[in-house]
């Protein structure tokens, strides 16, 4: 089975911090940022991009649909 790679983008401006996506993540790839963004909200971000598998469940659970999630193939070694 090939493997994985995946990445998220949040778009900060409409993240209103509520953490569903954090809850979702198997791998605890995503956390809330010390800083806010204009609104006053603690914005999600990727604190272990390393770990992402692309699964879409953060992107699934989002209410105001801020994250979009990216899959790549990886080569697995011959």
């Amino acid at each position: 089975m090939a493997k994985m790679k995946g990445a998220i983008v949040v778009d900060m401006v409409s993240c209103k911090g509520c953490s569903l996506c954090v809850e979702a993540c198997p791998t605890q790839v995503i956390g809330l940022a010390d800083e806010v963004n204009a609104k006053g909200y603690n914005y999600a971000y990727m604190v272990n991009p390393e770990a992402c598998t692309g699964c879409s469940n953060c992107a699934m659970v989002c209410p105001d649909s801020c994250i979009t999630v990216y899959r790549m193939r990886v080569a697995e070694p011959a």
